[in-house]
C-alpha cells in the first residue's frame, strides 16, 4: 500500500497497472487532459489517470483510496463544476465505444463517448438517441443530470429511456444496475448525477425518427413581450412533436453573421417538430402572427443528425461563460420584460432563452428516476458572451445575478441540473422527498463520499 499523499507512489502504481496515460503536473499532455469545458472552474489534480476499461476504473479507485488522494471523475469536461486541487482525478474519455442493436432499439455507449459517437452508430439504422444540443457533449454526465433533449417532449428526458448501467462503486465493486439488479442504484442514477459510482458503460433506447422540421427563425425584437404573452397561451396546447423556444438574443456585430443581423437585437422562435412542415406551420401560425414579419426564416425539412448544428451551429469550444437556469410555472409580464430589458441593455447578458417542457417530460412512468420538477412547464435560461478574461466573466455573473434577483418573485426556485453550474444549489433541482431518498442511496453506496467532486449529494446520517 502506498503512503498517504503519496503522488510518486500512486503515479508508479498506475504506471503498472492500468492502459491508459497516468500524467503529473507539468508534464505532456497534462493541461489537456485536465482542462473542463468551462474554463472559469479552475482544476488542477495532482495526478490524471486515463481509463480504458472498466477493470482501469476500479484500479484507478482503488489506488486513489490507497494514498490518501482526493478523485474526481472526467470525461469530456461539461459538467465540470467544482473547483479541485490536488489529488487524483479519473479520466473516461478513452471510453468511447458504442454498440448499437438495431432490432432492440438500443445502444450501450461507453463512460467517454459523445452524442456525436452515439449520432455515427445509430443514424445508419434509422434511430435517433435523445441527445444534447451539441455532440461533443459526453452521454454519461448529460444522462445521469436528467438530459432534456430536442426530442424529450415526445419522448421524455434521456434519463427516462436508460435500460441498464455498468457501475464501478466507491469500494470498487463492478456493479450492474437495471430495473431488476441494484433497483435503488438504478433509480437514483437516473437524474442524480455521478454521485453513486462510476458508470462505465450506459444502454438506453433509440427511437425511430429519420427527420424533422425545424431551425431557427429570426425576427424583430420590438415585439418580443407581445410574442412572450402569446407563447405562454399557446405553448401547453401543443402536440408532443412540437418543441419549441423563444430565444431573445443580443448578436455580436461579426462578418460571420448575416448582414441583417450584425449588431443587433433579435427574437429567435427555435423549432423542432416531428413532424411534416405543412403542420408544422399550421401550428406556428399565431406565433407567427404575434411575432411579425421575420427577418430569417431559414426553417426546413432536416435529417435528425443534422439538427442540432443546423439550429444551435457546430460545438463551440471551451470557453469562459457565466450561465443561470429558473424554473417558472408561468410568464407573466414582468417576467418577459425584465427578460426583454436584460438583452436590450448594454451589458454582458447575450441570450436569454424561454422554453416550454411538458409533454412526455411531464408524465413520467411509475419506476421514473429523480429527475426534479417535471410539473414546472418554463425554463428561463439566461447566457453571457464568452470572456475574454475572468474579471469579465465576473461582470457577467453580476448582471446575470442582476436578473435573477428581478424574476425571483415569478420563479420556482427550482433548477435543472443539467443546467445548475452553482454546486451549492444541487438540492434545488429535486423534490424534498426525491433528495431524501438520493441521500439514502448516497449512504447505501458511497457512505464515504467519494465521488463528491461533482453535483454533490452527501450520504444520509
Amino acid at each position: 500500500m502506498t503512503r498517504p499523499h503519496d503522488i510518486a507512489g500512486t503515479a508508479a502504481r498506475l504506471r503498472d497497472t492500468i492502459g491508459g496515460a497516468v500524467l503529473r503536473a507539468g508534464e505532456d499532455g497534462y493541461d489537456e487532459a485536465r482542462l473542463p469545458w468551462r474554463r472559469l472552474t479552475e482544476v488542477g489534480p495532482a495526478l490524471v489517470a486515463e481509463a480504458t476499461g472498466p477493470g482501469d476504473v476500479r484500479d484507478i479507485l482503488l489506488a486513489a483510496r490507497d494514498g490518501g488522494l482526493p478523485l474526481v471523475v472526467q470525461a469530456t469536461g461539461h459538467g465540470t463544476i467544482r473547483p479541485y486541487e490536488g489529488g487524483l482525478m479519473l479520466r473516461t474519455g478513452s471510453m468511447t465505444g458504442v454498440e448499437v442493436d438495431p432490432v432492440r432499439r438500443t445502444a450501450r455507449a461507453g463512460a467517454g463517448a459523445t452524442w456525436g459517437d452515439v449520432l455515427a452508430a445509430a443514424t445508419p439504422h434509422g434511430l435517433m438517441p435523445l441527445s444534447g444540443t451539441a455532440m461533443s457533449v459526453g452521454v454519461v454526465g448529460y444522462t445521469l443530470g436528467g438530459g432534456a433533449s430536442l426530442l424529450s417532449r415526445r419522448h421524455g428526458f434521456a434519463a427516462d429511456s436508460v435500460v441498464r448501467a455498468e457501475v464501478v462503486t466507491a469500494e470498487g465493486k463492478l456493479l450492474t444496475a437495471d430495473a431488476e439488479e441494484n433497483p435503488d442504484l438504478f433509480w437514483a442514477l437516473r437524474g442524480g448525477g455521478g454521485n453513486f459510482g462510476v458508470v462505465t458503460s450506459l444502454e438506453f433506447r433509440l427511437y425511430p425518427i429519420t427527420h424533422v422540421y425545424g431551425g431557427m427563425a429570426m425576427f424583430d425584437i420590438g415585439r418580443a413581450a407581445d410574442t412572450i404573452d402569446r407563447y405562454r397561451e399557446w405553448a401547453p396546447g401543443q402536440p408532443d412533436d412540437m418543441s419549441t423556444a423563444l430565444v431573445l438574443l443580443k448578436m455580436p456585430d461579426s462578418p460571420q453573421l448575416p448582414e441583417p443581423m450584425r449588431g443587433m437585437r433579435a427574437l429567435g422562435l427555435r423549432v423542432v417538430h416531428a413532424g411534416d412542415a405543412d403542420e408544422a406551420e399550421r401550428l406556428l401560425a399565431p406565433l407567427r402572427a404575434a411575432a411579425g414579419e421575420p427577418i430569417m426564416y431559414p426553417l426546413r425539412t432536416m435529417p435528425c443528425a443534422d439538427m442540432t448544428t443546423e439550429i444551435f451551429g457546430p460545438p463551440p469550444p471551451p470557453m469562459l461563460v457565466e450561465s443561470s437556469v429558473d424554473l417558472a410555472r408561468d410568464l407573466p409580464a414582468e417576467l418577459a420584460g425584465g427578460c426583454v430589458d436584460a438583452v436590450m441593455a448594454d451589458g454582458p447578458v447575450a441570450a436569454v432563452e424561454l422554453r416550454y417542457w411538458g409533454g412526455a417530460m411531464a408524465r413520467p412512468g411509475p419506476d421514473a428516476g429523480p429527475v426534479g420538477h417535471r410539473d414546472v412547464p418554463f425554463s428561463i435560461i439566461t447566457g453571457s458572451a464568452p470572456a475574454a478574461s475572468r474579471e469579465q466573466a465576473t461582470e457577467a455573473k453580476a448582471a446575470i445575478d442582476t436578473l435573477g434577483t428581478a424574476l425571483r418573485p415569478h420563479v420556482t426556485g427550482g433548477a435543472f441540473l443539467n443546467f445548475l453550474e452553482d454546486p451549492d444549489l444541487t438540492a434545488t433541482a429535486y423534490t424534498p422527498a426525491d433528495h431524501r431518498r438520493l441521500t439514502e442511496v448516497k449512504r447505501a453506496y458511497d457512505p464515504d463520499n467519494v465521488f463528491a467532486g461533482n453535483h454533490n449529494i452527501p450520504p444520509a446520517p
